[in-house]
């Protein structure tokens, strides 16, 4: 019986691939012997065992093949993506022909055409075997893994199914009929989607599922479960102070709502390395696939930048989606028509646009997508909309890679700020299974504000994460910088893989010199040439070994350009960064120069790049391979993360460390080197102060790169190096708005700033400060004379924190908090610096959240103060009865010259109370009651005090509740009326 099955098996297998004309000439165990070369070719060929797999299904469902023999025929395959599909062998479901078949029997079956319904819904149908009880998280991680194409998924899925029994199986068979019927309609309600659509469709929604659904960022480590570890970053909508720092979705991200550019179709994600912006695109592309978000989307086809670089050919935008994303196994062209046809229903993304080789340009313009060109030129178009105008495009890239040619063509951007407390709190607690340890490492942070600060970064809170039990062990307040942190990282990757499983001792760098300079070399050549996907050859030419690999820095790539290669990439860029810093400083082939062109600043660097390039800092007889002619390309963000680890690991404090692993003498060098270009570059910056208007006072502007030199002092902590620097400074005013300043940032400035000689004003507005970066400021508030925190994510807390410090401060008079997160909690505080400090001049809370309550708290304290002068409360929500408070403890200042309701509700009763304040006061001379809800009644009243005062200016009432009439004949009363 054992042959005969096997015979009837060749028949059947026969039959799947030749033609009827031949199997009439010969018997089919001739013919399949005649033709087994052939046979073994169409079935194996590609690297792709999907061919024999389908074949076994036809074999299982026909009762041809036995589990027995399927087991001895198969080997599952590493991860292969789907190449062609065998004809011919699709059969109807129907479930009511045989109805003495159990359902255990059907789905064996029914196993092909399952196979094929299956692998476009394999979230749907783990959902609802989860929901019946048949399945367990663990069971769908272990189907879902991302090692498995589609069709092995549901494969996976059937044979796990059909052990757990009867139930689970009428479960799946009742998904698959009730999706058969779902489809169905779906094609009726929209006649376009055809049979071909609509299985391309769930093929790429089941691929896009596979590559989402573990955590992608830091090598996707031990399997983590995206929707177990995501946590929400903080998102900015610039222009739009409504919608700052709100939690949006996906749907509002790419719809109308704050869009600077109606006609344009990209949206731009932009964020400093580490901010989660990869990580966030996998979100999107994850809700997608699971049918959450973005239905509106009937495609969505995912690109990463780094991986086009890899890609040398010419290709269309027919090539690029199909072979980049997902490949149709019918109708391409039927398909590509349908895109064509509907641009508004398909989505495109780009994660990384920073990481491209090329900048951006749009000189080389290009319409018809039949065309072939570079896929940076395909790319280029796409983004400005000469290509597939209608599609939309999302976007994610760092700052810098954005200039003005780029921006001219965005619907929108939005900024990716990092985690907010709460969301380092939520972080923290689910990448720790256990409570209590996560409990810790809360504690720890919560105990360090300066690594509470870097904790803003998921990237550095996934370290900190990473290294707990170093962290914990550490000692309290001894992590303070980057470079701690990354340092840390390095050990806990060398512990971790250490046969000895103990404390490493003093001699952990010495003991592993080998594999950092070799990780170190590969990652210093990847950063001077933009590159960031290495080929075996380049990694043999560093001298990378096998063992090197497997310490964990690096972790295999997908490129496409080298299909049968193994590559690899650095866990994160950051980690490419640090480790090319650390074979900067301990290589004895990387000179003085080399760390020069490091500090280079951006100006600078313009003036020379084409006569020189980075590659040349290094001796090329030693370290070959580094392309010259791509060296001026190197990106200088990457330049300046990594000048900021050198100058971290040039610090004091890691002298010891290099003793035994480089020449001290050379060290030395390299450090005086890093001073001497640190200080040369502050010195610049200074020398471009323009001199002050007369009448005004003289400000600094700062630029980016200012922020960046800074930085790096505090990684270096030189405190010699920061007085020196200030010591040059003569500016009475600092601004530093639109610098992407978020905590580490002002831990890096209040290190800096505390050693100015003369007071400064310093100005942050509309940055990311928060409530921990206010708390990191607080050291240099002793040479600050007014403090500026628009636009900055700063509640009730860190107020708090900074009354208690400038209450004491004879030198702090001013402070402006617009559009923050205040309120009424804050003003009890503030009331306490109105009573307390009679040199305060000005208090500015507009745009907050602060009622008539807050508005009587800070009544109480201008009733004892003498000195302020200018108070701003504009879109706050105080109404009559607040300003009636205002009014009481006003109506008799001799100090105050400004005020400003506007915006607030007030009404008539609380224009009338204003009144008092423009008849008593001496010092008076701008009164704001603009966009309220006054009627004649009060207009009449402020009116009537204005004849007892003549010092007032101006009272400001456009937008309040008056006929023209009424205008026109107010106007005629007084001249300081203004409406």
């Amino acid at each position: 019986s054992q042959r005969g099955r096997k015979k009837s098996a060749k028949n059947k297998l026969t039959a799947t691939g030749m033609g009827a004309d031949i199997m009439m000439a010969c018997l089919p165990q001739e013919l399949l012997l005649k033709r087994r070369a052939e046979i073994l070719h169409a079935l194996c060929s590609g690297g792709s065992v999907e061919h024999l797999e389908r074949v076994i299904d036809m074999l299982l469902a026909q009762g041809e093949l036995g589990w027995e023999d399927c087991q001895n025929v198969l080997v599952l395959p590493e991860a292969l993506g789907d190449t062609f599909f065998l004809s011919g062998c699709h059969s109807t479901l129907d479930y009511k022909e045989k109805p003495q078949r159990t359902s255990t029997e059907e789905l064996l079956t029914q196993r092909p055409d399952l196979v094929l319904k299956l692998q476009g819904c394999i979230d749907g149908a783990l959902r609802v075997l989860v929901e019946s009880g048949h399945f367990s998280p663990t069971d769908c991680d272990g189907i879902q893994l991302p090692i498995y194409t589609p069709s092995q998924q549901a494969r996976r899925l059937l044979d796990h199914v059909r052990s757990k029994g009867e139930s689970a199986s009428l479960v799946v068979l009742q998904y698959v009929q009730q999706s058969l019927e779902s489809e169905s309609s779906l094609e009726q309600t929209n006649p376009s989607l055809t049979k071909e659509f609509v299985k391309y469709q769930k093929k790429l929604r089941s691929s896009v599922s596979a590559q989402s659904r573990f955590l992608s960022t830091y090598g996707g480590t031990s399997h983590m479960p995206l929707d177990d570890i995501y946590t929400e970053v903080q998102m900015e909508l610039p222009n739009n102070s409504a919608d700052n720092y709100k939690s949006m979705g996906f749907e509002e991200i790419i719809g109308p709502v704050g869009s600077v550019n109606d006609d344009a179709d990209t949206v731009l994600a932009s964020g400093e390395a580490g901010s989660g912006k990869s990580t966030w695109l996998q979100r999107l592309h994850l809700l997608w696939s699971q049918g959450k978000a973005l239905q509106d989307f009937l495609l969505l086809f995912p690109f990463s930048c780094r991986r086009l670089n890899s890609e040398q050919r010419d290709l269309s935008v027919q090539e690029l989606l199909f072979q980049h994303c997902c490949w149709p196994d019918r109708g391409q062209e039927e398909i590509f028509q349908f895109i064509l046809d509907h641009p508004h229903l398909v989505l495109f993304t780009f994660d990384g646009l920073d990481e491209l080789k090329q900048s951006f340009a749009d000189e080389h313009r290009i319409c018809c997508p039949s065309q072939r060109a570079p896929v940076d030129v395909l790319l280029f178009n796409l983004i400005q909309g000469s290509l597939m105008k209608g599609v939309r495009k999302v976007v994610t890239s760092r700052p810098e890679a954005v200039g003005p040619a780029l921006k001219k063509h965005l619907h929108k951007e939005i900024h990716l700020k990092g985690f907010s407390l709460s969301g380092i709190d939520c972080f923290v607690r689910k990448h720790h299974s256990d409570p209590n340890e996560a409990a810790k490492v809360l504690e720890s942070l919560q105990a360090n504000t300066a690594l509470l600060g870097l904790c803003h970064s998921p990237v550095l809170c996934w370290i900190v994460s990473q290294c707990h039990k170093e962290l914990l062990g550490c000692g309290e307040g001894s992590l303070q910088t980057i470079t701690d942190v990354y340092l840390m990282i390095l050990q806990h990757f060398f512990q971790h893989h250490s046969t000895v499983k103990s404390a490493m001792g003093v001699n952990w760098l010495q003991e592993n010199l080998g594999t950092v300079l070799h990780l170190g070399q590969l990652a210093f050549e990847g950063i001077s040439n933009s590159s960031y996907i290495f080929s075996v050859t380049d990694m043999e030419t560093c001298g990378v070994t096998e063992s090197d690999i497997c310490m964990g820095f690096l972790i295999q790539s997908k490129d496409m350009s080298l299909a049968n290669s193994k590559c690899c990439e650095f866990l994160h860029i950051t980690l490419q960064c640090f480790l090319a810093a650390l074979f900067a400083i301990l290589s004895r082939n990387t000179g003085c120069s080399a760390i020069s062109k490091l500090f280079e600043l951006q100006e600078m660097k313009k003036k020379r790049l084409r006569g020189t390039c980075f590659g040349a800092c290094l001796n090329s007889t030693n370290i070959p391979n580094i392309v010259k002619e791509h060296s001026t390309m190197a990106e200088t963000p990457n330049l300046q993360i990594t000048a900021t680890f050198v100058s971290g690991l040039l610090s004091q404090r890691y002298q010891k460390l290099w003793i035994q692993c480089s020449s001290s003498v050379l060290v030395e060098k390299k450090t005086k080197q890093a001073e001497k270009c640190l200080s040369k570059g502050m010195q610049q910056h200074f020398r471009s102060i323009p001199q002050p208007v007369q009448g005004e006072k003289k400000s600094m502007h700062a630029m980016p790169e200012f922020v960046w030199l800074i930085k790096c002092i505090y990684e270096m902590q030189n405190s010699r190096l920061a007085k020196d620097a200030m010591s040059k400074l003569e500016a009475e005013h600092l601004k530093l708005t639109y610098c992407n300043i978020g905590p580490v940032e002002c831990t890096a400035l209040a290190y800096v700033l505390q050693h100015l000689k003369n007071p400064v004003g310093i100005q942050l507005d509309n940055n990311s400060v928060g409530d921990v970066g206010v708390e990191q400021l607080l050291p240099c508030m002793h040479i600050c004379n007014s403090l500026y925190l628009r636009n900055n994510n700063i509640t009730d807390e860190g107020i708090h924190k900074l009354i208690d410090k400038v209450i004491h401060l004879q030198n702090f008079q001013k402070i402006a908090l617009f559009n923050n997160r205040l309120t009424d909690a804050c003003t009890k505080h503030f009331s306490y610096l109105l009573k307390t400090r009679q040199n305060f001049l000005s208090l500015r809370l507009g745009n907050n959240n602060i009622t008539a309550e807050g508005a009587k708290q800070l009544a109480e304290g201008l009733k004892f103060n003498r000195s302020l002068q200018y108070l701003g409360l504009w879109g706050n929500k105080i109404g009559n009865e607040g300003a009636e408070a205002l009014a009481n403890a006003l109506e008799n200042s001799e100090s105050i010259v400004w005020l400003s309701l506007v915006g607030n509700g007030v009404g008539s009763a609380g224009a009338c109370a204003m009144s008092n304040i423009i008849r008593n006061s001496t010092s008076l001379e701008e009164l704001w009651l603009t966009e309220n809800c006054i009627t004649r009644t009060g207009v009449e009243s402020l009116t009537q005090a204005l004849k007892h005062n003549h010092h007032v200016k101006s009272v400001w009432l456009k937008n309040n509740d008056l006929t023209s009439a009424e205008i026109e004949e107010m106007q005629q009363t007084d001249s300081r009326l203004v409406f």
